[in-house]
C-alpha cells in the first residue's frame, strides 16, 4: 500500500485525542502527520487527516485515511 506507518499516540500528549489518535510516519522514521477521529467532521466520515503543511481531509475509516495522506 505505502511506505507509511502509524503510531498509537501517547495519551500524555498535549491534544491527544483516544485509542484512535495515531502519528503518521514516514519513509524516513520522522513523524509527517496525524489521523484521528474527529468530532467536528463531516457525517460519514469521522476520521481526519492533516499533515506538516495545511493539507488535510476527512475519510470513514482509517484506512481510507491512511490512502488519502499517502496520496497527498
Amino acid at each position: 500500500m505505502t511506505d507509511l506507518l502509524l503510531r498509537r499516540v501517547s495519551p500524555s500528549r498535549p491534544a491527544a485525542q483516544d485509542e484512535q489518535d495515531y502519528d503518521v510516519i514516514g519513509p524516513q522514521g520522522f513523524v509527517i502527520g496525524r489521523i484521528f477521529k474527529s468530532i467536528a467532521s463531516p457525517p460519514g466520515a469521522p476520521r481526519a487527516w492533516t499533515m506538516a503543511s495545511p493539507t488535510h481531509g476527512y475519510k470513514s475509516t482509517r484506512e481510507a485515511a491512511m490512502q488519502a495522506f499517502a496520496r497527498s
